[in-house]
This record gives C-alpha cells, structure tokens and sequence, in this order.
C-alpha cells in the first residue's frame, strides 16, 4: 500500500498501489502543490473520515521514473526531425447513421432464423432471406455511387461437424470499391461481419435466432462503412472490401471462403477487421470503448496482427480503442482465423463485456431471466461508434503508401543498432518512420523520419532494450501498418 505520511515524506518505496491518503485538510493548506512531485492523471477524488483518497493513474508516471535512472539511448540525447503531419479530414461521428444501422438489423432479425444451413431459398425466413436484406441495401449504395461500388454474392459448399459432414450450400455477399493505384489496387482492405446465427442447438435450422448481437451488428458496421466510404467522394489507392459472410456458425466457413476468394482473384490482404458481436454495451456508464483482440508473435517480432491493432489505436485513439492483447477470447474464434494463420494482419472487434443470456440462445424467459439475442438489447451509440472507427481505419488504410518490406535489424554486440528496409517506388510517399519502444511497451514511438529506404545506424541504441519498426509515411499523411524488425540473417 502506499504509505500515509506527513508531507513532506512522501514515499514512492512501494509503487504496487493505486492510492495514497493525505489528510484533505494538508491538501488544502498546501493548495495541492504535493501533486508537483511528479504524479499527474488524477482520476477521482473523494472524501472520507477527513481524508482525501486521491486515485491516480501512476503506471506513466512510474515507468518514466525508472528509465531515468537507466543510460540514455542515445547518448546524444534529443533527437530533432521534422514529420509529416497525420492524415486529416477524418470521417465527422455525425455522418454515421444510426437509424441505418438499427435498420439493418432490423430487416435481419425479421428473418426469423439465419442457421446457414436453413432454407437459401425462402425469401422471408431463414438465411437466404438475411442474404436478400444485404443484397438490397449494398445494392443501393452501389447505386447511389454511380457504379463505383460492385457487389458480388460469392456462392460456395463447405462441410464440417456442423453441416453434419455433408457439403452445404453458403453464400458470402462483398460490396468491393476498386482501388485507383494501379500498384495497389490488388491489395484488399477488408471488413467482415457473419450475418448467419443460431439458437440454443446450432443444428437446429427451425427455430427462431434473432442474431442481433451475434452478428447482425458487424453485418451492420461492414454496410454501414461501404455507406461512409463509398459515398463519401473521391478515389481510394487501395481496394475496398466490404464482406458479409456466411457460415461462421457452422465453423468459419464463411471467413475461410473469403480469403480464398481474395486470393483467387488476385488480392493481396492489407488489413481485415472483424467485426463480431459489437452492438451491445451492458455495463453502466455505456458507451465505453470498443475491445481490439490481436495475437502475439515469436519473441521480439509482433505479429502482423498485433501491428494491425496498435494502428487501429493509433487512428483512432486511446479513447475510442481498448486493446486486449490475445487472439480472441479465450477458448473462441471468428473469421479473423483464417486470416490470422496465413500470417495476415488481421484483428477481432468486440464489445466491452459480453452477456451470454444473449448469445447464441433460443428467445425464452426461464425464471423470470430473459433469453434471447434481440434488439432491444443493443446499444446503437456505441455501435456507431464502432462503424466509424472501422470506417476511419479503412480509409486511412486505403489512402497509405505500401508497408515497408524486409525489415532487418543487427548490430549485436556492437554499441549502435543497425536498421534496414526496402519498399517499391512510390511518388505519393513522403518516406518512413523509425518506431522503437521498450520490450515491455505496448506502444510504439517514433525515433526519426527518414525520407528513402535502406539502411539507418541507430546511434548509441542497443539492440538488446528496445524493438524497431519502420511504417512508410504518404504525402497525404495516412501511415501504413509497422513492419517490426526480424534479425538479419547472414547468408
């Protein structure tokens, strides 16, 4: 605990805790000036039994007062360069049309079940009518954008425990916004929602499963984007791919299909958000932020995944991103899988906390506790929220140069690290940014700019305390996922 002292005596022997306790009276006597010593992101205060109990955010201010006492890196000490500004006109939260989104969900639910192995045939009920409700709205978006907008229903059979081990016929529905760059037109930036669901038994293809939550919403989000970005004028340098998928029930079928899809068509995967069961916000206090799931990597290399996430943060802010630092939730998957094992970055988006009355089960209401994965239960301002945070990752994605490629570093055993990249010609690109962070950061910073590829001598930075990157930088300011370093191997 952190220990109650005269002032004066403050001690920081002990910085397990979260709170001190100062008599209110000294505080007041002192007007605050204690908080001079360095503390800062107070959280709250109250009074009790004429003690203040200040709660502070201390880990920032900690882990800055132990690099103090390590060497400085470099030695030279503050480094002066000049970087290009970040990307601007981000998408307004006001353009994201929450009456769409509920709309979306609505016609969904009215679907009665969306089991992708119920009927694909019936225009009211079952999992073809779901697919008709997508149809119809990205059809109107295409429209709407004078054909620049392409809409594809990808028909397919896939077999697994949930299909009874018998081929069953899927469908996945892409609205795809062609990519004006001719380099990187084949490189697809992805969004996907599964717009299948199931009741109690997923077998069951009769009885009613709303769906919601689980994944009428990330339908919705991936709708709701194509909606922002297709709309919103202008061209793109990547291609846009706005995925709804079937099948995720019955064993991620439908994300599996996606990326063979791309594949077959030429595409190179820049980014894929998952969008899955992210409609709700139960806790009070709503809307909070939105949770980014993303796996690891081997030691001293993130995964593409991982740099995935911390750049959906990086755009869209600390305020509106929680990353959770884990593949998925624990013991489940979704339709980043497939993506995420074929070394792709790729991320999940999921909602704060999750209320399992309201997953996967059949309406019902059993001693007094209600079942069921309805509507009413939804929170469509943090679901907005959740669209535009999508959107502006997209956007910002689709407007970047290239990501860097070969990444090396080396350097061992010598006093200065050793960086070096390549990457294609590119006019549009201003050049790159050196990342570093300490190998328990989660967070990168920028150690310099550079304006072309090569080879950077990190002077007086050891190759042993932090981890680099390199990010290419566009003219227009919009940054491309960090590539982190691997160790140059000798030939």
């Amino acid at each position: 605990m952190w220990r109650r002292q005269p002032l004066g005596q403050i001690s920081l022997m002990d910085t397990r805790a979260s709170y001190f306790i100062i008599p209110a009276r000294v505080l007041s006597k002192t007007n605050g000036g204690f908080l001079k010593t360095g503390l800062t992101n107070i959280h709250k205060t109250m009074k009790l039994s004429g003690f203040l109990i200040l709660a502070f955010n201390i880990s920032a201010q900690l882990n800055s007062l132990s690099s103090e006492q390590d060497p400085a890196e470099p030695v030279t000490g503050k480094r002066v360069f000049t970087m290009p500004p970040s990307h601007s006109s981000a998408i307004p939260r006001t353009w994201v049309d929450e009456k769409s989104l509920r709309a979306t969900i609505e016609e969904l639910v009215s679907c009665g079940t969306r089991n992708s192995i119920s009927s694909w045939d019936d225009p009211k009920r079952g999992i073809g009518c779901g697919r008709d409700k997508i149809l119809a709205r990205f059809n109107a978006i295409a429209k709407a954008s004078g054909g620049r907008l392409q809409v594809v229903v990808d028909k397919f059979q896939a077999t697994s425990e949930r299909t009874s081990g018998k081929p069953a016929p899927m469908e996945n529905v892409y609205a795809i916004f062609p990519g004006s760059d001719p380099k990187l037109a084949k490189t697809a930036i992805v969004v996907s929602g599964h717009f299948d669901s199931i009741p109690s038994n997923p077998m069951d293809a009769q009885t009613d499963a709303p769906g919601a939550d689980d994944d009428a919403s990330g339908t919705a989000v991936s709708i709701e984007c194509a909606q922002l970005l297709a709309l919103a004028g202008g061209t793109y340098r990547a291609t846009l791919v706005f995925a709804t998928v079937s099948g995720e029930e019955q064993g991620l079928l439908g994300g599996t299909r996606l990326l063979e899809y791309l594949r077959q068509n030429g595409y190179t995967v820049g980014a894929m958000l998952d969008n899955d069961i992210v409609g709700a916000d139960f806790a009070p206090g709503a809307p909070h932020r939105v949770r980014v799931f993303s796996g690891g990597g081997p030691d001293g290399i993130d995964s593409p995944s991982r740099e995935l996430a911390r750049a959906v943060e990086g755009i869209d802010g600390q305020s509106a991103i929680r990353l959770i630092f884990r593949h998925d939730r624990l013991g489940r998957g979704g339709d980043h899988q497939p993506f995420v094992d074929a070394g792709l970055p790729a991320v999940r988006f999921t909602e704060p906390l999750e209320n399992y009355r309201h997953e996967h089960q059949t309406p019902r209401t059993e001693n007094g506790v209600e079942f069921g994965d309805q509507i009413k239960f939804l929170n469509f301002t943090f679901l907005g929220n959740v669209a535009r945070a999508n959107a502006e990752v997209l956007r910002e994605f689709a407007l970047a140069p290239a990501p860097p490629e070969g990444v090396t570093i080396s350097g061992a055993v010598t006093p200065d690290a050793k960086i070096a990249w390549a990457a294609p010609d590119d006019p549009e690109r201003a050049g790159f940014e050196i990342l570093w962070r300490e190998t328990t950061g989660p967070r990168w910073s920028v150690f310099n700019f550079v304006k072309k590829a090569g080879e950077e001598v990190l002077e007086g930075v050891s190759t042993d305390n932090h981890f680099l990157a390199v990010r290419s930088v566009g003219k227009n300011g919009a940054r491309s996922i960090a590539v982190a370093a691997e160790l140059r191997r000798r030939r």
